[in-house]
């Protein structure tokens, strides 16, 4: 093997070696350098730094916020016996790479982790609360209790609580279901009841119609055969004042009367005596 060969081999592993010395901590990370499965030091600045080759690896951590979102709702009896079922995000950070290493290793033991206290403190907290508690203004106390009791929790895990919050607080489905029916039942008997208040009403309406109708029916007939009979009257004085001023023109009318009454139509058929004071105005016009 020649000497070039050589120096060539010899570069390359320094070569080599120079780069498994050297890592890049980006800044949305944070490093644990470990030997041999030993955490050795923190490198929380983003930038170049170095480590023995071969014999020392690096952990990255985020250095972000992280967030928290259980699967599932969880069903938790109230201080007033009422079920809920709740649902809590939490959003947290890596404060302590090392002391997080040394507790939870990553970040799916974190989860676990945190699930389980975080489900725990909901519990707890909620369990001395009420209904209307919850569903009111103390709902942001109720939160900030929930974070103070988990950032108690999780600061032997090397991690920082931003945030923990109610994200849904609802009734289960089988208690939606029987206040929905509840619901339902009472705005049918509520509806029910205007129906009957209402069908009162018209009766009452309708009743007090037919009476005024039948008083202004009534009215109007007596006033109609008030002026019927006023004007009958009058009738009666006309006529017999105009017909007392000439009786023999008055006989001759009441004749001519008769005649077209008895005998107008063409087929009417009459039998009596000739000399029958009834035609005596056939004779002349003075009835002679």
């Amino acid at each position: 093997m020649s000497v070039k060969n050589i120096s060539i081999g010899v570069a390359a592993l320094l070569f080599f070696t120079l780069m498994s010395s050297l890592f890049t901590v980006d800044q949305t990370k944070q490093a644990l350098v470990l030997q041999f499965g030993e955490p050795k030091r923190i490198i929380q600045e983003p930038g170049l730094a170095l480590k023995l080759p071969f014999v020392q690896d690096v952990q990255y951590y985020e250095n972000r916020v992280l967030s928290l979102i259980p699967q599932d709702a969880e069903e938790i009896i109230l201080a007033d016996q009422k079920r809920i079922l709740v649902d809590a995000y939490a959003r947290y950070r890596i404060s302590d790479p090392l002391l997080f290493y040394q507790t939870v290793r990553n970040e799916f033991g974190a989860r676990a982790r945190l699930e389980s206290i975080i489900d725990s403190s909901v519990r707890r907290v909620l369990g001395s609360e009420t209904l209307a508690s919850i569903l009111t203004g103390m709902r942001g106390a109720i939160n900030n209790n929930i974070r103070d009791e988990v950032e108690d929790s999780v600061t032997s895990l090397g991690i920082e609580i931003i945030d923990v919050r109610l994200r849904r607080a609802d009734y289960p489905e089988s208690t939606s279901q029987n206040i929905f029916n509840r619901m339902k039942s009472e705005r049918e008997r509520e509806a029910k009841e205007f129906r009957a208040t209402g069908e009162e009403e018209a009766q009452k309406i309708r009743a007090d119609a037919e009476k005024t109708r039948t008083v202004i029916v009534a009215e109007a007939a007596r006033q109609a055969q008030e002026n019927r009979g006023f004007g009958d009257s009058q009738a009666i004085d006309i006529y017999a004042n105009s017909f007392g001023k000439d009786p023999e023109f008055f006989s001759f009318y009441r004749s001519m009367e008769a005649y077209r009454k008895s005998i107008g139509e063409s087929e009417t058929s009459m039998v009596i005596s000739p000399d029958s004071d009834f035609f005596k105005f056939f004779k002349n016009k003075s009835g002679k």
